[in-house]
């Protein structure tokens, strides 16, 4: 049996449905990859082409260069003694 933590992930990914997507232009399916030792979120849609063919269109964004998503505000009583 293989430990887990000796698995080499690099060049390969995962991806799994999109069970967020709320718009038809948001991603059918999501995860992430790991390309020459360098971390990035996958996005995947399904698509077909002008002759009928389905297929799968991806799109890779850099794990560091991503904007992390901002919390939504609190709304805070400061009558509320707890």
């Amino acid at each position: 049996m293989t430990d887990i933590n000796q698995y080499d992930n690099n060049n390969s990914g995962v991806l799994f449905k999109n069970d967020r997507k709320e718009k038809e232009t948001h991603p059918d399916f999501r995860g992430t990859a790991e390309v020459d030792g360098k971390a990035y979120y996958l996005k995947g849609w399904k698509k077909v082409s002008k002759k009928g063919v389905s297929f799968l269109s991806l799109a890779l964004d850099a794990k560091e260069n991503a904007t992390p998503k901002k919390p939504a505000p609190v709304d805070i009583n400061d009558s509320d003694p707890f």
